[in-house]
């Protein structure tokens, strides 16, 4: 059953004509989610930015999203509350169908379920599809896939999440952005470190561990542990929760994350593999807390070594990091923030992507004859 929330959004006079476009969301975590889950939480905010700028949105999402735009539920449920994560892909084929067999109503369609979409925008002549890609795009037996589809324009959310694929057509890099009020500016400093996330291998939350106690400052957990990840969290991080001055809060939810990250000193991100983009990183600026970051992936991008962030690759270099990173200026990363990493930037640099495919011949893309946009930053 399709459902229409009543919008009493204030219309923003932005210059930009009026454009419908239908949003598909994972049907993994609700949107937005109650807890952890950064895909559908920035499907959420880029949603609600575009009906507040006057856009006519479609969202094709669980049906127990909350959303101001026009909801099409696929599922009644999100999967992982419904206790089916494992029917996940199965699940997403009629939403599909229902996607590109009403395309014709839409003047862009906006992916970020990966490459699900890709067989479908490939023969929809149409409406352009434009796919934002959230994960890592390393893994080497998904590359026939891309390679498949060429042609199809895809948004990066960091330059370096492209570089295993260059062949793409790459049309734009967007990075996320939070709505403007969501977190607020704490003046801080704060008297504890803070990990925010999950508790996995590539995050390396043991790294944080073992940093903030050579630094001898208390370290906040709050993060949660997928079942994949059980067996790191039992042999590698449990133990180190024994230790004094280390707390594990467990997963926490929109509300309580301004408290956590503005109480900080700092946020650690001593991640180990190539992040997309990390919203973490830019939460923990929205409330004037810098970050401590390996410089791995999209970090060098969206940290500012010496002004937002101290980045370090090894151990030691990391825990000096802690004893001087009160030295950052708090309010300088909730500049940062509202520059860079707002909601409203975010939608504006999607409106200009959309706008470019919409206004170029779309039967005409192909590995031949891609559009090459400006990275929207």
């Amino acid at each position: 059953m399709e459902t229409k929330a009543i919008n009493k959004s204030v219309v923003v006079k932005t210059g930009v004509r009026p454009l419908r476009i239908a949003q598909i969301a994972p049907l993994y975590e609700r949107i937005p989610p109650k807890l952890y889950g950064g895909t559908e939480r920035i499907v959420h905010y880029i949603t609600e930015e575009l009906v507040r700028r006057g856009h006519d949105v479609t969202l094709y999402a669980a049906g127990d999203a909350q959303t101001t735009a026009r909801l099409k539920p696929a599922y009644p449920q999100a999967l992982r509350l419904a206790g089916k994560q494992n029917l996940g892909f199965p699940l997403q084929l009629p939403m599909l169908s229902d996607v590109y067999e009403n395309a014709d109503q839409f003047d862009i369609i906006h992916n970020h379920i990966d490459f699900w979409t890709f067989p479908f925008a490939n023969l929809c002549k149409t409406t352009p599809t434009l796919s934002t890609m959230h994960g890592r795009l390393d893994m080497d037996d998904y590359k026939p896939i891309y390679a498949r589809y060429p042609g199809l324009p895809l948004v990066s959310i960091s330059d370096n999440q492209r570089v295993p694929l260059p062949f793409m057509n790459w049309v734009g890099t967007v990075y996320h952005g939070l709505p403007r009020d969501l977190l607020s500016y704490s003046p801080g400093p704060g008297k504890y470190l803070a990990f925010l996330g999950r508790i996995s291998p590539e995050k390396r939350p043991d790294i944080a561990i073992d940093v903030a106690r050579k630094a001898g400052i208390p370290l906040k957990i709050a993060a949660k542990v997928d079942m994949v990840d059980r067996a790191y969290f039992e042999e590698v991080i449990k133990p180190r929760l024994a230790q004094p001055g280390v707390e594990y809060i467990g997963e926490i939810n929109e509300s309580q994350k301004n408290e956590f990250l503005g109480n900080a000193l700092a946020l650690l991100f001593t991640i180990d593999w190539p992040e997309p983009f990390g919203l973490s990183m830019i939460e923990s600026l929205a409330c004037g807390t810098p970050v401590i970051a390996r410089p791995c992936g999209s970090v060098p991008e969206v940290l500012r070594d010496g002004a937002t962030a101290l980045i370090a690759s090894e151990f030691d270099d990391l825990v000096k990091a802690v004893k001087k990173v009160e030295s950052l200026s708090r309010a300088a990363c909730r500049q940062e923030f509202e520059r860079r990493f707002t909601s409203e930037v975010m939608a504006e640099n999607y409106e200009r992507v959309y706008q470019r495919l919409i206004g170029q011949s779309f039967a005409g893309v192909g590995a031949d004859g891609r559009l090459e946009l400006a990275q929207a930053q």
